[in-house]
């Protein structure tokens, strides 16, 4: 069964809920045993009159002797009264009898055919019995008001520890290696044992970062010698006056695929490091300056394809960033551009707040534009053996850094994506 309130609001409502029924079924008894307990005694004494009248003086032939609220009605004796109308249906027993604002109590015995009726006004009474009934509805109400503050604020106490929890546990930093427990700050109860579990769950999902960090940060500084060795190798081979054209040109296709490979593992080593204070030890460098080397890195392969291609950079920034992150983004969107682009033209625009990439290619449908951003997911056209990796390494870079990148349509056809560079100084709407 699924809830749509809050658990202080259902604890709230369950408490109210007890309390009403608690509360009502009480009250009903009240009432209900008020009103058995004088029908008891009322006929009882009706009943001890009725005989008493009959014996006495109906018998003996003298006229009732009655209190001033009593009345008798029988159809012989010596002084025969008519029953009235109203009473003259009534079964033999007891019954309570109304008259405009009077009320009264009526018993009603037949006997060798002739009937006898003694009738007892109980106005003074019913009304008593009215202002007992409102003070039974008033504790009610009053219990369930009381009830209403009590379960707020028995709601408040109970939630304040989950509250507190959650706050605990969303916060970024219990992940990290030296955040304090959480159990030892709350009792023995489920509360604790919530806690407990929290403490176990993060301590291995810790564990599973640490393994992953240690082993990005191996495997990124293990291939730093291979990848040295070739970028040396291929210096080598572009010296040797012997390597015919198409030679030539394969050597720097691996000297060029050398560098970004070793740009690339950089920028895992990095992302391997938890702490944001430890990336911003590396080098740093504005966006004119690494969006100028990569434009003019792209421009040779873009033009070759046939495409043309647009740099405008703009206003000159002094704002700096981490130059290796940056230059991962720019570089991965001009490749995905260059990709997935056939004919027309790619443009790189620096702004204010960030550059935009766009490119005349195939696009992305836009129900898939959101996971085009997960790991391992492709566009539709998929091209080549990449892995699907390159736009989830980029929103990865952008999450850590505080940048966001958005992705939308081109018309007719075409993709353009924003990096702001300055989201995360902007204050939340």
């Amino acid at each position: 069964m699924e809830f749509k309130h809050s658990l202080a609001r259902r604890i709230l409502i369950a408490f109210v809920l007890m309390t009403s029924l608690v509360g009502g079924t009480f009250a009903v008894g009240i009432i209900e045993v008020v009103h058995l307990i004088e029908e008891q005694l009322i006929s009882r004494d009706l009943n001890n009159e009725l005989n008493r009248v009959l014996t006495e003086s109906h018998a003996a032939g003298r006229p009732p002797s009655l209190d001033s609220d009593t009345r008798f009605y029988s159809n012989d004796g010596p002084a025969p009264t008519a029953v009235p109308e109203n009473l003259s249906k009534l079964a033999p027993g007891f019954h309570e009898v109304f008259e405009g604002r009077s009320s009264y109590h009526a018993l009603v015995r037949e006997i060798d055919g002739h009937r006898y009726v003694m009738l007892q006004d109980q106005s003074d009474f019913e009304a008593r019995e009215q202002v007992l009934y409102r003070v039974v509805m008033v504790g009610f109400v009053l219990s369930v008001l009381l009830a209403l503050v009590l379960g707020w604020i028995l709601a408040r106490k109970v939630i304040e520890p989950v509250v507190r929890l959650a706050g605990q546990v969303r916060h970024r930093d219990q992940l990290l290696g030296m955040a304090p427990p959480l159990a030892p700050d709350y009792a023995a109860d489920e509360v604790g044992q919530l806690a407990q579990a929290f403490d176990d769950t993060l301590g291995r999902l810790h564990e599973v970062l640490n393994r992953e960090r240690l082993f990005t940060s191996d495997v990124s500084h293990e291939l730093r010698t291979p990848l040295m060795v070739l970028a040396t190798s291929c210096e080598l081979l572009a010296d040797n006056s012997h390597l015919d054209p198409r030679g030539r040109v394969q050597v720097q296709r691996i000297a060029r695929a050398t560098e970004e490979m070793h740009d690339l593992v950089h920028t895992f080593l990095m992302l391997a490091r938890a702490q944001r204070d430890e990336t911003n030890l590396a080098p740093h460098a504005s966006l004119r300056s690494v969006a100028d080397d990569l434009a003019g890195q792209w421009r040779e392969h873009i033009e070759n394809k046939g495409l043309s291609f647009e740099y405008r950079p703009g206003p000159p920034q002094e704002q700096r960033y981490n130059a290796s992150f940056l230059r991962s983004v720019l570089g991965n969107l001009l490749r995905n551009a260059l990709h997935y682009t056939d004919s027309g033209s790619i443009r790189l625009v620096l702004e204010e707040s960030g550059f935009v990439v766009e490119d005349s290619g195939v696009g992305i449908p836009e129900e898939d534009r959101e996971s085009m951003f997960r790991p391992f997911v492709r566009g539709p056209a998929r091209r080549g053996d990449g892995l699907g990796l390159g736009l989830s390494l980029v929103q990865r870079i952008c999450e850590n850094q505080g940048w966001a990148v958005r992705l939308s349509a081109m018309e007719p056809t075409g993709c353009r994506f924003q990096v702001d560079l300055k989201a995360s100084d902007r204050p939340a709407n």
